[in-house]
Formats: C-alpha cells, structure tokens, sequence
C-alpha cells in the first residue's frame, strides 16, 4: 500500500508542477476591453476596478484566457503591463497560486 500511495502523491505533485505564463495583468471586471470604462491609462483602469478587491481581482489574460492571480497585492505596481507569472496553474477554478510576477521583456 506504500507504493500505491507514494506513486499517487507523486503524480499530484507533477499534476501541480509551477508553469510560466506570459501575459497582461488586468482585473475580471474588464478583461481585455478596458475602453467602455473611459479611464486612461489602462494602469488607472485596472487598479480603480480591483478597488478593495471585494468584488474585483486582479487577473492574467493570456491570449483569450483569464486568470485570477492567489496573489492581490504584487499585481497592483504590474496593471495593464505584460508580465510573466511564474506559478500553479488550478485548472477548475481558472486560478494561478503565484510563486513569481516579473515584466516580460
């Protein structure tokens, strides 16, 4: 039952292994379409929908996929500049556990 068990924790640590994902920190209030709030910059824009984070999150868009980042502090000094996360991606809930955020060069 020891092998079972050690191969079973073995292919979850790999099934949760940290990615990087390259992309634009935004919020889930405007995703990629930051004009219908009629805020420039979009740096303003994203950090004025996250406001106290209650409603709001800070997010990933990657492509046409959006991301909701563990982490709501870091992304803030990030809004609506293209960064790499460096993280665990949770497929279900759409959420990066972040270990890492950096400008993309």
């Amino acid at each position: 039952m020891t092998k079972i068990a050690a191969l079973f924790l073995a292919g979850v640590a790999l099934a949760a292994s940290p990615q990087t994902f390259t992309g634009v920190i935004t919020d889930t209030m405007c995703g990629k379409d930051h004009a219908h709030m009629g805020v420039e910059p979009n740096a303003k824009c994203v950090r004025e929908c996250v406001g106290d984070g209650k409603t709001y999150k800070y997010a990933l868009l990657v492509g046409d996929n959006m991301y909701v980042l563990s982490d709501q502090k870091v992304p803030a000094e990030f809004a609506a500049e293209k960064v790499k996360v460096t993280g665990t991606l949770y497929e279900k809930t759409k959420i990066i556990k972040v270990d890492k955020i950096e400008r993309a060069k």
